[in-house]
């Protein structure tokens, strides 16, 4: 049962905060309201990433930065809910009685009972996603001395699946592997799969996490997606798809928004002298990380020299030389989980027992 003021702020909590309570919750979204719940606006993912983008300050109050005309659904109205939702295809509505105060909120697991998924954007039929699967994993000794690290099992089911069944959700049926280390173990698991298309493609030699991508340039032909397979992203593939085309990126990466606090007291000196102009404890900074999920162009398969090893970053280091366009799509810190560390393995398997639970 949703308890509705958890998703209530006040006007003039700052962004910092904001984004800190959306990472509490089960959905990312939202809703400022004075000290009677009068709806104000709404501060979801798309706001986030807009603020985000322009590099806007988080310590700025939410009202300056929220929707302050959000799609509503009305209080006696409830037989236009279902038309509404269906133009308008959002993941969250406030339900607003006459005198504008919210008496309840539909979120997207209420919408998915209502169209059991029938409703959200899906990604074109024929766009291809392709995993590096070839690493060593040495982080995750000793698992990784019995299993490659596609096939490590999170509760009992291997990272590889669930990055495939993720990228099913939206429609996506066209997976590449790029194999190395173990791949006959990979290659034998999945012999039998004949719910999606899957292909194997094989390096000599370890090429890094972009350089075995070189093997898929007479294979890729439209804009595809790209994922190391040590992460798991929850959020909307179709909107990622989106951005990039909308952007006319070349490389998109998808970005997780982190706070990352200093761990002393940190001195800000005046431009002219050595008078100090203020000391802050321990303060944090916003960053954007690197998840390890991209979308390219397949002109960025052009940029690889054939069998040449290649980390991803070195090859958008390339493109932002050359004058080519590289975007980033920010999603939340909780929407990306990496099991690179045995740390971060376990991280990931409470974070997806916590959400089976809900």
């Amino acid at each position: 049962m949703t308890n509705i003021t958890d998703y209530f702020v006040l006007p003039k909590t700052s962004v910092e905060d904001v984004i800190k309570k959306m990472s509490n919750l089960d959905q990312n979204v939202v809703f400022i309201v004075d000290n009677k719940n009068h709806l104000l606006g709404v501060f979801s993912n798309e706001e986030m990433r807009d603020l985000i983008l322009l590099d806007k300050k988080h310590s700025l109050p939410i009202d300056v930065f929220m929707n302050k005309n959000p799609v509503v659904l009305r209080q006696g109205n409830e037989n236009e809910f279902q038309e509404i939702i269906k133009k308008t295809k959002h993941f969250y509505y406030p339900i607003v009685n006459a005198d504008n105060v919210i008496v309840d909120v539909f979120l997207k697991k209420d919408i998915k009972k209502m169209f059991a998924d029938r409703l959200f954007s899906k990604l074109p039929s024929d766009v291809h996603t392709a995993i590096m699967a070839g690493g060593l994993g040495t982080r995750l000794y000793p698992y990784t001395k019995v299993l490659p690290k596609a096939l490590v099992p999170i509760n009992d089911i291997p990272i590889l699946t669930r990055i495939i069944n993720n990228f099913k959700k939206f429609g996506c049926q066209h997976f590449d592997l790029i194999l190395n280390h173990k791949k006959e173990m990979i290659k034998a698991y999945y012999a039998e799969e004949k719910s999606f298309d899957l292909n194997f493609y094989e390096e000599k030699e370890f090429l890094g996490t972009a350089g075995g991508l070189c093997l898929l340039k007479d294979v890729i032909k439209k804009t595809f997606f790209v994922s190391n397979c040590d992460v798991l992203i929850n959020a909307d593939y179709a909107k990622i798809y989106e951005f990039h085309i909308k952007e006319k990126n070349l490389i998109t990466i998808v970005g997780a928004s982190k706070n990352v606090q200093i761990s002393y007291g940190v001195i800000h000196v005046k431009k002219e002298g050595s008078a100090i102009s203020a000391i802050e404890e321990k303060p944090t900074f916003p960053i954007l990380t690197n998840t390890g999920m991209y979308v390219l162009e397949p002109e960025a398969l052009l940029m690889l020299k054939d069998n040449q090893f290649m980390h991803m970053t070195d090859l958008i280091e390339q493109c932002l030389k050359e004058k080519k366009k590289v975007g980033v799509f920010p999603i939340l810190d909780k929407d990306w989980l990496d099991m690179g560390q045995l740390e971060e393995m376990e991280q990931m398997i409470k974070a997806l027992e916590r959400k089976a639970d809900e």
